[in-house]
């Protein structure tokens, strides 16, 4: 949900599409609302409403399509153009949309976006920029729980956004992540991060080991955002030239790192700061270790259904 113009399809294309974000200027208007299936994690499904932000859509959404629209929500994305001059119009809906959820789905997460933060010049202004609509938006929420991220398509954080939204719709993760720490140990690895196979969001990460933390610590905390766009921009470049992406073997004098297939819908990818473990090694481990994650996974989908 948000105002027409806000940025909702684009992202949409991105990070469900595998469009790059030089693409996203083609794209037209939403006409009421666009409803995708999209297979997440093979047998679960993700139910996306795109809903069309102009005033007689938004209008509709509130009146007559009430029950429709607010009826069974997992997750409310509500987005909100940073720079937007009509940010009183859009709390009024807002707060209707709240209401709709409080009628009909009142366990619903709330995901709040602030968008096209790279409009904002400046890391210091753009944090107080956050920061002051952060304030806003829980004042306009009262106690409902909320979770404001500010987002730009041309950078990692909308890969952040959509991490963490699509973290809450899976209901083992923190078993996921129990089993990555580990085989992290197993592996004498620092990290090891799971994403899904098509959109490369984060499904679940490892927990560090004492003796890594300090490793751990070292690296950036936008790491898994990071490797999230800039696989996708590799495999939108390998499509481009009829290639596929399989894997990914990085040594550098650090770290090493693959990124490897772990099941037939997440990719692996584990950081080891060990020298003396091989590349060759890590793989292997990762194909002793698929038929569990294998069945982690379908133990997922069974406990969705």
């Amino acid at each position: 949900m948000g105002a027409s113009g806000s940025g909702k399809t684009s992202m949409r294309s991105i990070i469900f599409s595998n469009n790059p974000a030089s693409l996203t200027a083609r794209l037209g208007a939403t006409i009421d609302v666009e409803q995708n299936h999209v297979r997440f994690l093979g047998d679960l499904i993700l139910n996306l409403w795109d809903c069309g932000g102009q005033d007689a859509f938004m209008d509709s959404y509130l009146t007559s399509q009430r029950a429709t629209i607010f009826q069974h929500v997992g997750v409310l994305i509500y987005v909100f153009d940073v720079e937007s001059r009509e940010m009183a119009k859009d709390l009024d809906y807002y707060r209707d949309c709240l209401e709709g959820l409080r009628q009909f789905s009142p366990e619903a997460a709330i995901f709040l976006l602030v968008h096209k933060m790279d409009l904002i010049r400046g890391d210091d202004l753009k944090e107080s920029t956050l920061e002051a609509k952060r304030k806003e938006l829980q004042e306009t929420s009262g106690d409902l729980a909320i979770e404001v991220l500010g987002t730009s398509i041309y950078d990692e954080s909308l890969y952040k956004a959509w991490s963490n939204i699509v973290h809450t719709l899976i209901p083992n993760a923190n078993i996921l992540s129990t089993h990555l720490s580990k085989f992290a140990q197993a592996c004498s690895a620092t990290e090891v991060i799971l994403f899904e196979r098509t959109t490369f969001l984060v499904i679940a990460t490892s927990s560090p080991e004492p003796q890594s933390e300090e490793q751990t610590s070292k690296l950036s905390n936008k790491r898994y955002e990071r490797t999230s766009e800039l696989i996708k921009a590799f495999k939108h470049s390998c499509s481009r030239v009829r290639g596929e992406f399989h894997s990914l073997e990085m040594e550098l004098a650090e770290f090493t790192a693959v990124l490897d297939e772990m099941t037939k819908n997440t990719y692996v990818l584990i950081v080891v700061h060990d020298p003396s473990i091989e590349t060759a090694a890590i793989k292997l481990n990762i194909r002793m270790a698929r038929r569990k994650f294998e069945e982690l996974q379908g133990d997922s989908l069974i406990s969705t259904s």
